[in-house]
């Protein structure tokens, strides 16, 4: 089960308490306080782990509590300070505070951290209060509380190159005919109900990664339909391949209506560098009618990836667009 958006409870622990106590040795009269200090509680980290590709971890575990720190003791021994907790994440994954809405950090590269809850510092003991006139302290400090948060993480694939496009237009076609990936294949609208990634292997050693998310439909942006929840994934691409059927009543219509769909949902995905591809050429003869007027002289493909027609020449124009 793919699992892109949960919200979780972080709890770090409290420190430990001081201690109040008081030297007691034979032939040691009037030792002095020697209470010592209290241990720090464990604090909780997010990491970046590459091994996993989805949040189902956290879909039904969404507690998580770090222990707190141990009481300080006598003959000036400090508690021992709880360990820290580290939570799994892929990377990708973006952390929010769930009550504000503020972008805590994010996770890009394997094995990063994030502290999103702070173990409270322990609690002094009775020794630090001692003055030459106040020489017998009974005062101690609790140990501070530790840092409590409602995390909303968002997990946003990481792929060089990102396909748009309607239901149907063909993209989990062609991510199984030029990667490994094997999505949902069927002639129904919304067959892919999650992300898939697939690596795309060139000549001399070149090598990409494509992902393939549901159809995108008119209004997508404000939630209709599955869009708005996953064109996240293609935000963090270098370059996105906009899918336009040929057997579409107005290509250019649908060229146009994706690509307010980019911009309308973020300007920076609607800034990335794109190819317009148009799929299903093996439903018509000759698709030289079909001009689209591409923004930003976006490169035009014609394809049939059932047929397996200008694949070579897509993949080599999908790859000097990342280069460039």
């Amino acid at each position: 089960m793919f699992i892109d958006r949960v919200v979780v409870q972080v709890v770090a622990g409290t420190g430990g308490s001081g201690a109040s106590s008081f030297r007691r040795e034979k032939f040691v009269p009037k030792g002095g306080p020697d209470g010592g200090d209290g241990g720090t509680g464990g604090s909780v980290y997010l990491k970046a782990d590459p091994n996993l590709t989805t949040l189902l971890d956290y879909r039904y575990h969404t507690l998580w509590r770090a222990e707190r720190g141990q009481h300080g003791k006598g003959k000036n021994m400090t508690g021992k300070s709880a360990d820290d907790v580290y939570l799994p994440v892929p990377p990708g994954t973006e952390v929010r505070d769930a009550e504000t809405g503020e972008i805590l950090g994010e996770l890009v590269k394997s094995d990063a951290t994030l502290l999103v809850a702070k173990g409270g510092h322990g609690g002094r003991g009775n020794q630090h209060f001692a003055t030459p006139t106040h020489q017998s302290p009974r005062e101690w400090e609790p140990g501070e509380q530790g840092e409590e948060r409602r995390l909303e993480l968002v997990l946003k694939l990481i792929a060089d190159v990102g396909l748009l496009g309607e239901p149907n237009a063909g993209k989990s076609t062609l991510l199984s005919v030029i990667s490994a990936a094997r999505p949902k294949i069927a002639d129904y609208p919304f067959t892919t109900l999650e992300p898939h990634l697939g690596v795309v292997g060139l000549s001399d050693h070149r090598s990409f990664v494509v992902a393939d998310i549901p159809g995108i439909i008119e209004g997508a942006h404000a939630g209709k339909g599955l869009g708005l929840r996953f064109l996240q994934h293609v935000e963090r691409t270098r370059a996105v391949a906009v899918l336009v059927p040929v057997d579409s009543p107005d290509p250019q219509a649908t060229y146009e209506l994706l690509r307010r769909e980019a911009a309308a949902y973020s300007k920076e995905l609607a800034a990335k560098p794109h190819v317009v591809v148009l799929t299903k050429a093996d439903l018509t003869p000759d698709t030289r009618h079909l001009s689209l007027r591409t923004e930003a002289g976006a490169p035009l493909v014609s394809i049939s990836a059932v047929a397996r027609q200008g694949i070579p020449e897509l993949l080599e124009v999908l790859w000097k667009t990342l280069k460039s």
